[in-house]
């Protein structure tokens, strides 16, 4: 293992400058061997990091040096990096949010339960030697959203085991589409690309169980529907498959909605997106309200994907 130190002296009279260092090092997560001197494996970008605090330092009248050492006599620098206490206190938080889910606190939970998400992800980042704890935790918390989730959102559909036939949206217009009431995020997003891509005269009834699904309704996102979850796609995957919508723009859309809705790889606007959903949710009481509300943000995330591209 190859190590690189950081050696400097903070000019006294420059707070700002020692804060921005003490930072900048703190998110690498060096540790400091004394003081003044702080160290990080050689992996990584860690070397290039180093060298920028290193010269703002400088540039601020200090001293810094970046030193490389790969010393066999290393054994004793690892344990420095134990992140056991950081994942115990991730652990309790979680117990603590766990204790209090509840329905009128779901929303709630969901939300401290992404930052807690954030706070394991930027923990991650820092883990270089990596033990079971990371692993039990990120496993707790995937099941803590999941359960926050079901709260949520009841009667959340099982994935069916079958192929996606193709569809043609000639037979799909002015109809009438059923879902759950108070849809979230899934629910919503699928509504949205189902009245601005599949069927622009579409009507919606929301149901307070599926069992009430009228016959003539094409129901959408719980079991027994006609699109719902097939294999690992959430709903919205699934219309997107049906109806051959395969834009860029739309498959990242399906990408954000699958983690929103059960998990999976985070995309960087997640919980932007989702604070922003839940505000909608806590403010509109009515679902057709609510899904005119939902349009719009994901309207404009149309638009913004479409010109990354």
């Amino acid at each position: 293992m190859s190590w690189i130190l950081l050696i400097l002296s903070l000019p006294t009279e420059n707070a700002t400058v020692r804060m921005r260092a003490w930072r900048a090092i703190k998110a690498l997560g060096a540790v400091s061997l004394r003081d003044g001197v702080y160290l990080l494996p050689a992996i990584s970008d860690h070397a290039e990091k180093l060298e920028a605090i290193a010269q703002d330092v400088r540039d601020s009248g200090g001293t810094a040096h970046v030193l490389h050492a790969n010393d066999p006599e290393t054994e004793a620098f690892p344990p420095l990096f134990d992140r056991s206490e950081d994942y115990e206190s991730l652990d309790s938080a979680m117990a603590d949010l766990r204790a209090k889910l509840l329905p009128e606190t779901a929303m709630e939970v969901m939300k401290e339960t992404r930052k807690l998400r954030k706070s394991f992800t930027r923990l991650s980042a820092i883990d270089f030697f990596p033990g079971a704890a990371r692993d039990r935790i990120d496993t707790a918390l995937k099941q803590l959203e999941s359960d926050a989730n079901r709260v949520l959102s009841p009667d959340e559909p099982q994935p069916e085991p079958r192929t996606i036939r193709r569809l043609d949206r000639a037979d799909y217009q002015g109809r009438l589409w059923a879902t759950r009431r108070r849809p979230w995020v899934d629910r919503l997003a699928s509504a949205w690309l189902i009245g601005r891509f599949i069927d622009p005269s579409a009507r919606f009834l929301w149901l307070a169980s599926p069992d009430d699904c009228p016959d003539e309704a094409l129901g959408f996102d719980f079991d027994g529907a006609t699109f719902t979850h097939v294999e690992e796609k959430v709903t919205f995957e699934t219309l997107l498959a049906s109806f051959d919508l395969d834009s860029p723009a739309l498959l990242r859309l399906g990408k954000l909605v699958h983690y929103l809705d059960v998990g999976g790889h985070q995309p960087p606007e997640a919980a932007g997106v989702e604070c922003v959903l839940i505000g909608l949710r806590e403010t509109h009481s009515d679902d057709d309200q609510l899904l005119q509300a939902a349009n719009q943000v994901f309207d404009s995330l149309l638009v913004t994907y479409g010109k990354e591209q």
